[in-house]
Formats: structure tokens, C-alpha cells, sequence
């Protein structure tokens, strides 16, 4: 089983190669919001009309009709396949609704992150022959030539920190300033599927999964501990910097509140909280990234964690209303600050990163129900919540075995995950998919489906004669981007 993997690289346009992309990605969005709206207004004029009910509106990739001279001359300014892509993204975010993994796409937003999406039209890496060494890899220099024949745009810049394989397709983002690139490729080596991780490992002994199991709780205070003993955190450089940060960004954020909105001030803000917040993100990502590559590099091939439900640990508490109609404290301060600390801890980074590591390297990930955990012993299994006398020490009330509350609950895990193991209990469960590239198959010609729930949501797609006719409604004259 072949798997696939994704990059993303700084790259550096020079000032021309800025503006022209910025119209690329301008133009890209308004294709798409132009197909959302589009695709709104047919349904709530359906919904108002008698005659139309029970028709599904009609959804194509059909982009046209969204070109004039006179009333959006800017899209002519840009590569035919820019358009196209927009309207298949649009079509994209309609398979995922339609296959229950998304709602119904929405407009996005001139503000935050942007990017443009380029098929092979408009881009070819070309070898430079030129090789460097990285971690005892050999990574081939590649230079990235962007534009058409008619419009090229020249060699943009990047900076490849790891070894990659040629792609179908490129991202190309804009963030605080910054410009990345990045992409996705089918890696050339062969896994085993899960299934067959499962069939292997639950076959074991106790023992022999006893010595190459590593059991893993998070936690608020250490973010991650290991039932070996060792303990997974953020450096001490790197709590003082976010530490800072958030001060600085609460700073910033008074100083927006006071100015004009719109304004220069007020954008300058808006960039220097936008900042901030990009490298709290930024730290999070590379300690989640460091310790789950330190994991999979590990002798442990099994890896265990608690099934936490993050979305609802963090969720804020219902309000409390009293018989006089009067609300009682809940502890939502409490519980906000709560929530932002297990949201810094980079809970679902870790686990999500280690997952994917560890598939490229034959290693298995499983996790198991979290309840009682940190109130177990991992000697004699007796559960008591004052086994738990504080955040970090751990004394059983009948063994009296005492150990650091966080290993000793990564011990229980452990115990855990290698019983639910060899009983077979797990199961792989299955994902849905949407459409890929590679399979180069015209897009929106399947019949009426419905979603998961059952819901019939079209009828024809992509038809050239569409239920609805197509009108070109008066759109602003100012530039996409």
C-alpha cells in the first residue's frame, strides 16, 4: 500500500512575482465565492417557488458566464486554468458535503490565510543537478518555474528543507507576509495497511508487546509522558517567548479596539496581533512535530493514547439558572482558562503527527478509553480518586506504590492498549473519500445521491443545460485582489 505525503516549503517571490500570484489567488476566489453565491441564490429562489419544488438546483463547474469585459475585465488578467480551478475547489467543497464530511460551501474570505491552487499547466520543477546532504539524505535540487508560454512568470524561489517527490499539483499561500509552497505526492516506498498492522502486532505474545509498546499520556501541565520515564515539553526558552507573546498580543489588541476600524493604525494592529498568534501557532507545531518524530524513531513500534475528545473537554459550560431567574456562577473563567491551556498543549498534533509518522514506518497507533486512567495504579490496578493525592504524585491506598501521577497513568494506558490488543477488540475504521487528481476523471457526472443522512441533495451535475438558466448579475468593477 502505497501512501501519500505532503510538504510545504518557504518560497520567496520577488515584488512582480508577488503581485502577479496575488491576482492569481484574488481571481481563484472569486470564481469561488461567484459559484457559491451563485448556487445560494438558485436555492433560496427554489424555496420561494412553487413551481420549483422538490427540483434540485443544479451544481456545475461551469465559470464563464462570471467573465465580462466591462463588468469584471480583471479576470482576463489571469490564466484561464486559475478560473478553472476555482470552480473545481467549489465542486471539491461539494463532494465533501455531499459525502457528509463538510457542510455546504461558504464564501471565503478576503482576510487570513490565502492561496491560489495550480494544476500542471502552470508549473514544472526543472532539475538544477545540483545535490546537498540533509540528516545523511541526498535532496536533489529542484528549481520551480511558474506561468504559461504565453505568461511566464519566471523561477520562484523556494527553500526544500527535506527530500520530495514531484507533484501533480501545487499550493501556493500567503500568510502574514510570508509565502509558502506546498504539495502532496504518492511516496514511492510500500506500507502495510492497518488491518494488517493489527493482524501482526495482536498476534504477539504479552510479553514481546511488553517490551515494544510505549504507553502516552497528555496532560496540561508536562503535555506528554511516556510510560519509559520520559517526559515530553516545551523548553524553557520557548514557555518565556509565549508568555511574552501573550502579553504582547493583549496589548495589541487594546490598541486595535481604541483605533478606527479600517484605518492604517488599526490594520497595523490587526497585523501585529495576527503575529503573535502565528508564533504561539508556529511553536506548538514544531514541539509536536520534534516529539513524535523522536517517538517513531524510537525502539517502541506500538504506541498508545487515551481517545481524549478534545472538541468536548474544551467546550464552555452550559449557564445555570436559579428559581428566581437569576444565573448562578458556573465557573466559566475558570473553565476558559482551562480550556486554553489543553488547546496549548498540542494535544491532537501530537497524536495526529505521530499516526502518519508512524504508517511510514510499519509502526502501530491505537488508542484506548481514557476513563480512570490517572486513578489507576500500574502495579496493583486498584482504582481510587485519592490514589491521586496531587497533580504530580501518585500513592496507591492499597500497595502504597507511589510514582509520578503522569507516568503512572502512562503505565495504565499501556496495560490497556496491550490487553485491548490481544483480545481483538479494535477495528479499522473506515474513511470516507473524496475526489483526488490523479484519477483524472471528469468531475460531477455521477447520478442523484444522497448524503449520509439520507438526504437527497442533487439531481444532474455538470449538465450543459442546467434546471436554472444562468445569469450574469452586475458585480463590482474593483480589483479581486
Amino acid at each position: 500500500m502505497a501512501l501519500s505525503s505532503g510538504v510545504k516549503f518557504r518560497c520567496y517571490p520577488d515584488p512582480k512575482q508577488a503581485e502577479t500570484l496575488s491576482k492569481w489567488i484574488g481571481c481563484q476566489r472569486f470564481i469561488y465565492n461567484a459559484k457559491v453565491g451563485e448556487d445560494r441564490y438558485f436555492r433560496t429562489f427554489r424555496n420561494h417557488s412553487l413551481a420549483l419544488t422538490g427540483v434540485p438546483a443544479s451544481v456545475d463547474q461551469q465559470y464563464s458566464r462570471f467573465k465580462s469585459k466591462d463588468l469584471t475585465p480583471f479576470l482576463y488578467e489571469v490564466p484561464s486554468q486559475i478560473l478553472r480551478n476555482g470552480a473545481t475547489l467549489f465542486m471539491r467543497a461539494y463532494q465533501r458535503y455531499w459525502n457528509d464530511l463538510a457542510g455546504r460551501p461558504a464564501f471565503h474570505k478576503k482576510s487570513g490565510r490565502q492561496a491560489v491552487w495550480i494544476t500542471s499547466e502552470l508549473f514544472r520543477f526543472e532539475s538544477t543537478g545540483r545535490a546537498k546532504q540533509k540528516q545523511n539524505k541526498v535532496i536533489y535540487d529542484h528549481k520551480l518555474v511558474l506561468g504559461a508560454k504565453s505568461s511566464p512568470m519566471g523561477e520562484l524561489r523556494f527553500k526544500a528543507h527535506k527530500e520530495y517527490e514531484l507533484p501533480a499539483a501545487i499550493t501556493i499561500s500567503r500568510s502574514n507576509g510570508k509565502w509558502y509552497v506546498s504539495f502532496s505526492y504518492e511516496d514511492q516506498s510500500t506500507v502495510m495497511t492497518e488491518e494488517e498492522l493489527l493482524d501482526l502486532y495482536g498476534g504477539m505474545t504479552g510479553r514481546d508487546l511488553e517490551a515494544i509498546t510505549l504507553g502516552l499520556d497528555r496532560g496540561v501541565v508536562v503535555p506528554l509522558a511516556t510510560s519509559a520515564g520520559n517526559p515530553y515539553d516545551f523548553t524553557s526558552i520557548q514557555k518565556k517567548r509565549l508568555v511574552r507573546k501573550e502579553l504582547r498580543k493583549k496589548r495589541y489588541q487594546r490598541q486595535m479596539a481604541r483605533r478606527k476600524k479600517g484605518s492604517g493604525h488599526w490594520k497595523q494592529a490587526v497585523g501585529d496581533v495576527s503575529r503573535c498568534s502565528t508564533y504561539s501557532a508556529n511553536v506548538r507545531e514544531d514541539f509536536a512535530h520534534k516529539t513524535s518524530r523522536k517517538l517513531v524513531d524510537s525502539a517502541a513500534e506500538v504506541f498508545v493514547f487515551e481517545d481524549l475528545k478534545v472538541k468536548n473537554m474544551t467546550s464552555a459550560p452550559k449557564p445555570k439558572k436559579a428559581a428566581n431567574g437569576k444565573y448562578l456562577p458556573n465557573c466559566a473563567a475558570a473553565k476558559a482558562g482551562l480550556n486554553k491551556a489543553i488547546l496549548e498543549s498540542a494535544w491532537g498534533k501530537v497524536k495526529l503527527f505521530t499516526t502518519y509518522k508512524a504508517r511510514h514506518k510499519n509502526k502501530l497507533v491505537i488508542a484506548i478509553p481514557p476513563h480512570g486512567t490517572s486513578q489507576e495504579c500500574s502495579k496493583c490496578s486498584h482504582t481510587h480518586p485519592d490514589n491521586r493525592i496531587s497533580q504530580a504524585v501518585f500513592e496507591c491506598l492499597d500497595c502504597g506504590f507511589t510514582e509520578n501521577a503522569d507516568v503512572n497513568a502512562s503505565r495504565v494506558i499501556k496495560k490497556r492498549g496491550i490487553a485491548k490488543l490481544m483480545s481483538g477488540e479494535l477495528s479499522v475504521k473506515q474513511k470516507k473519500r473524496t475526489m483526488r487528481l490523479k484519477k483524472k476523471k471528469q468531475l460531477g457526472r455521477e447520478p442523484a445521491e444522497g448524503n449520509a443522512r439520507g438526504e437527497v441533495l442533487r439531481r444532474v451535475v455538470g449538465s450543459a443545460h442546467s434546471s436554472h438558466a444562468s445569469a450574469i448579475r452586475e458585480t463590482p468593477t474593483a480589483t479581486a485582489y
